[in-house]
């Protein structure tokens, strides 16, 4: 999906403009890939626009950043701010934002204790990630023939720029093939997540989302899409799945901020009920509480103005 540039760009404490964001061809990230970042969006709300679950996701930032041994020059509380006043330059009542962390420019070579550690924070419109469609009428997935990574090689916990070549390589290979979307396995042959949402199914009337172990991330959407679950009477649950449960489950759907929560229809060719019932109501509410317009929910938004 094309970026549509917007006012400003938030780069190591200062708002530049949209066209001066730029980087040395010889920054340390570009090369090897050792650089930490997050999706994030604002929504428009009665109040104007609100971040979801802004606090959340920085912190998530620094966790990825101290996996990787890098030292963020900034706390959770500046970039919750400093995403605050990119957001409210842009002007833009609803948004998707990426703050990136990563090793500048001055120092070449695997060793990064010397390097430079470089942030900032972009912001954009940006529609549905799967379709527009994805809720209703669902999104053809297939199991890729990439693995996903191991805890012990590039540890799947941290958002990580180089960890996403995987996720690349899985997501051209589906969409080539004619799917929409990618399904990764872990090394053991479990079922780990998408190339960038999670995956719940339903089994028995119980939800099942894989755990971290089966490599998947620990999504905020994840936790936001259990929680209203619970609160429907929905059970669910944390458990390894095959390629299999997949083909012969009563429903099932992805989440993740850019995603948001997309209907499957199938997997290998294999038809699955769409959209299924708790499928339906979970989306409907997440629409509604992502906007606001759920008051036990409100908490997770955080205002611009």
């Amino acid at each position: 999906m094309p970026i549509t540039p917007t006012e400003k760009i938030w780069m190591n404490g200062e708002l530049v403009a949209w066209d001066d964001a730029r980087i040395h061809v010889l920054t340390h990230t570009l090369h090897y890939g050792m650089g930490v970042f997050e999706g994030i969006r604002a929504y428009e709300t009665p109040q104007g626009p609100a971040v979801f679950r802004l606090t959340e996701h920085m912190a998530r930032l620094h966790n990825s950043a101290k996996i990787m041994g890098m030292e963020l020059p900034y706390s959770v509380e500046e970039l919750v701010q400093a995403t605050k006043d990119v957001v409210r330059a842009s002007g833009l009542p609803s948004a998707y934002i990426r703050p990136i962390a990563y090793y500048g420019y001055g120092e070449m070579g695997l060793n990064t204790l010397p390097c430079s550690i470089d942030v900032s924070i972009a912001c954009w419109p940006w529609g549905a990630y799967l379709g527009e469609e994805a809720v209703t009428k669902g999104v053809r997935m297939k199991i890729s023939s990439w693995t996903r990574h191991d805890h012990n090689t590039m540890p799947p916990a941290s958002k990580t720029t180089g960890n996403y070549v995987n996720s690349s390589l899985a997501k051209v290979e589906a969409l080539k093939a004619g799917y929409d979307e990618a399904i990764m396995l872990s090394p053991q042959g479990f079922v780990s997540e998408c190339t960038g949402e999670n995956i719940f199914v339903a089994r028995d009337g119980v939800l099942v989302t894989p755990p971290v172990a089966a490599g998947a991330l620990e999504g905020l959407t994840q936790d936001t899409v259990i929680a209203i679950a619970k609160d429907f009477g929905f059970e669910v649950r944390f458990d390894y799945l095959t390629r299999s449960d997949l083909y012969v489950c009563e429903e099932m759907f992805v989440c993740g901020t850019a995603a948001e929560v997309s209907a499957v229809n199938s997997v290998d060719d294999r038809d699955i009920p769409c959209p299924g019932p708790m499928t339906t109501a979970i989306a409907a509410e997440y629409a509604r509480t992502v906007r606001g317009e759920v008051d036990r929910y409100k908490d997770w938004l955080e205002h611009v103005h």
